[in-house]
């Protein structure tokens, strides 16, 4: 489903060249959940990035279904992101001014659908998260853990093939980290294929399989 091979990204600036990625092949099947673990600045969110299309490689090639997706134009990946992906990250990035069910409706924006369609699709994702009664709350009357829920909402409302979490129980207490995890299980388990980004070795446990980063490569 994803295939990474020999990947490399270099930041560049004025006086400082960073290798953030360097020769990376991964491949994750449909239905896996991977945890990607490795400390601070190790490379991890870069290549969360990567394999989600936020960010280009230098070098190397990215296959998505088995389609190669690296020469593409920004317009394309734009709709392939939209399409395939559902992205939940360890800032909720909810929009306070919006409610709960504006907020989750927001990718659907960009498909062509009517607005009932789009509004049952997002009732349908906050039912699924346990906030079903809440979403015509406001993001500040919710708890943390609610804001997450909501963001998984959001990230699923599109029914992606596959979801990208980086650091999705971070800002979270133990037992709200917990909610949020059985979430993502029970996702995984209905055959959304997960990549998750964590620092949590109790929750890594609990996945298909753990890739560790070390200095932008990974390692066993």
């Amino acid at each position: 489903m994803i295939k990474l091979s020999n990947i490399s990204k270099t930041y560049r600036t004025d006086k400082v060249e960073t290798l953030a990625l360097n020769d990376i092949d991964l491949h994750v099947r449909q239905g896996e959940f991977v945890a990607m673990m490795g400390p601070s600045g190790c490379g991890k969110s870069t290549l969360l990035n990567v394999i989600g299309l936020l960010d280009r490689p230098g070098q190397g090639s990215i296959d998505i279904n088995g389609m190669a997706v690296q020469k593409r134009a920004d317009k394309d990946l734009a709709q392939l992101r939209n399409q395939t992906f559902g992205f939940i990250f360890q800032s909720f990035h909810l929009i306070p001014d919006l409610r709960v069910i504006d907020n989750v409706e927001l990718p659907l924006l960009y498909r062509k659908m009517a607005n009932a369609e789009r509004r049952a699709l997002a009732r349908a994702a906050l039912e699924k998260v346990g906030l079903g009664a809440r979403m015509d709350h406001y993001p500040n009357q919710l708890s943390g853990g609610q804001q997450q829920r909501v963001a998984i909402a959001r990230a699923i409302v599109g029914r992606p093939q596959i979801l990208l979490a980086d650091e999705p129980t971070g800002n979270l207490d133990s037992k709200m980290g917990e909610e949020v995890m059985d979430i993502l299980m029970q996702l995984n388990d209905e055959g959304t294929t997960v990549v998750m980004v964590t620092h949590d070795e109790q929750q890594a446990r609990r996945v298909h399989r753990i890739v560790r980063v070390f200095d932008g490569q990974l390692v066993a």
